[in-house]
């Protein structure tokens, strides 16, 4: 595989940036950005689509970690 050229890294980036802003939008709702998601797949290395996915689930879970704060789970109780 070659590497992307700048405008095709840049039509990539432009098409993930508006997909993202669609599910935003649409509060995740896959359905509801069908159109951005093709067009971001057709855009993107296979690789790169599976990072960008695996990066925003991570951001999503990081902004809520930050707003929401973190409980740790209750672990088995120790005998006593």
């Amino acid at each position: 595989m070659t590497a992307p050229t700048s405008s095709e890294r840049k039509a990539c980036w432009d098409a993930r940036d508006l997909l993202w802003k669609c599910l935003d939008y649409n509060h995740d709702k896959a359905e509801a950005c069908q159109n951005f998601q093709r067009e971001f797949e057709a855009k993107c290395p296979a690789q790169w689509v599976k990072y960008f996915a695996k990066r925003r689930d991570y951001l999503k879970y990081k902004e809520k970690m930050e707003k929401d704060g973190f409980t740790p789970a209750e672990g088995p109780r120790q005998p006593s």
